[in-house]
């Protein structure tokens, strides 16, 4: 009796666990594919899970950062998706990486055009982003999840330092430290070509170096040849006519 009892306390304790802990898979989230350095441009994924048994997933809104705009966002057609890209102008200017923007991607929405993301599945959504800003360390994406029972979901709340994940966390980019493939890697390219491109210099001009003293020495062989010739025919002459 006692380890049944023991059993059934244990089942109930791993139950709970799990349903407290199931939230937090569940939640839309972003994740770079590769690095997303600072400064450089990354392809991103938001994840986004189903979180009901009798409801899909027929809408995903992503909200991109006013604070910190993007001058570049492109989706990737997703079969099954509509995607429609939202631009607008910004209340004040920013400058960012020396160019002025004054009118960003704001909202990024995909529309299911069957049953969308059903029960137990999940859906990555795609973005090329860039440049990514130099001056933070993390964007934050609000995103808003839409049921096919028309239930809205709304991720939207921000992770404060120091305190508990909220109920329904914004999905956040963290971003890494500038890197020689990021917003430098055009001069590197640039400097890997041109020392190429000496290097071939270097060799052609040494091929035509060679190429050319090969010449001349074939020309002296020719003339040394011809002299050897007419000096023998010259010695014939002479023997014969003594």
């Amino acid at each position: 009796m006692k380890a049944s009892r023991l059993a059934a306390a244990g089942t109930v304790a791993a139950t709970a666990v799990l349903a407290l802990s199931a939230p937090a898979f569940a939640h839309v989230s972003v994740q770079p594919e590769g690095a997303a350095a600072k400064g450089g441009y990354a392809v991103v994924d938001f994840k986004v899970p189903n979180e009901r048994d009798n409801a899909s997933t027929t809408q995903v809104e992503v909200n991109l950062p006013l604070d910190h705009p993007l001058a570049s966002v492109m989706p990737q057609p997703l079969e099954g998706w509509t995607v429609k890209v939202t631009k607008s102008k910004l209340d004040k200017p920013v400058t960012a990486h020396g160019e002025k923007i004054g009118e960003a991607v704001t909202k990024v929405t995909w529309t299911a055009d069957g049953k969308g993301i059903e029960p137990g599945f999940f859906q990555k959504f795609p973005l090329s982003i860039g440049a990514l800003p130099e001056d933070t360390d993390s964007l934050v994406f609000k995103a808003v999840q839409t049921y096919s029972d028309k239930e809205v979901v709304r991720w939207i709340e921000p992770q404060k330092e120091g305190a508990e994940e909220p109920e329904h966390p914004a999905p956040t980019l963290v971003l890494t430290a500038a890197t020689e493939g990021g917003h430098h890697g055009a001069a590197a390219a640039e400097d890997t070509h041109a020392e190429k491109t000496a290097e071939h210099t270097e060799t052609a001009s040494a091929a035509d170096g060679s190429d050319t003293t090969a010449r001349v020495l074939g020309v002296v062989g020719i003339l040394v040849g011809l002299a050897g010739v007419a000096y023998g025919v010259m010695a014939g002459r002479r023997r014969t006519t003594a």
